[in-house]
């Protein structure tokens, strides 16, 4: 059983990877110094022009992604998503895929609640421990770069946690946005166990 993780990770586990060209590292570091130059949305202009259809998938907010796709287009002359061809190697399993949803005031408040928490355990300080690897793309994440800048003066600690949950909430979003595109996902809320129970039964007697 597989719980969580990103939705790029579990289309990795479910379907493969695709193939990506090795590009120099040269160009990711030229497309970082413009992403802090001029800012993400000339990046995004370039990405419309060179490769529309993966313009169309991409998280505009998500600088990370933007530069990998760029560096692909630049070092090899072709739209990142001609790469994304996944792999068709048959698994050995059946995929049972199970979505939880709640309503979305009920889910907002308890990602409200789990910020608290995360806060009250050591979150912060654990943002400590890690910031002199901040430059890292591992660390450019919901939590640590609010963290980050509260720690640089650019929020008061009441801004903070806004932006905190804020951010958070947004991220649910898009984990949704991204999982309901997918089918094979089927939705339940996260007490109706016996109806999930149901379901798994039925798909594993099909």
């Amino acid at each position: 059983m597989l719980t969580g993780g990103s939705g790029l990770y579990i289309q990795a586990v479910c379907e493969g990877m695709s193939d990506m060209p090795d590009v120099q590292s040269g160009f990711r570091t030229t497309l970082y110094t413009e992403l802090e130059h001029h800012g993400l949305a000339v990046l995004l202009e370039e990405l419309r022009l060179k490769d529309p259809q993966y313009y169309r998938e991409v998280d505009h907010n998500n600088p990370q992604r933007i530069v990998r796709a760029l560096e692909v287009c630049r070092a090899t002359g072709m739209p990142f998503s001609s790469f994304r061809i996944k792999n068709e190697n048959k698994r050995e399993y059946e995929i049972i895929k199970i979505g939880l949803d709640r309503e979305r005031d009920e889910l907002f408040e308890r990602i409200d609640q789990r910020m608290d928490e995360m806060l009250g355990r050591g979150l912060v300080e654990e943002a400590e421990r890690m910031y002199r690897y901040r430059h890292h793309n591992a660390l450019k994440t919901v939590g640590y770069t609010e963290i980050f800048d509260f720690m640089n003066g650019v929020h008061d600690w009441n801004e903070t946690v806004r932006l905190l949950k804020r951010n958070s909430r947004r991220y649910a979003k898009r984990q949704l946005t991204w999982f309901r595109k997918d089918p094979d996902f089927a939705w339940f809320h996260p007490n109706d166990f016996d109806l999930i129970l149901s379901h798994v039964h039925k798909q594993m007697d099909q």
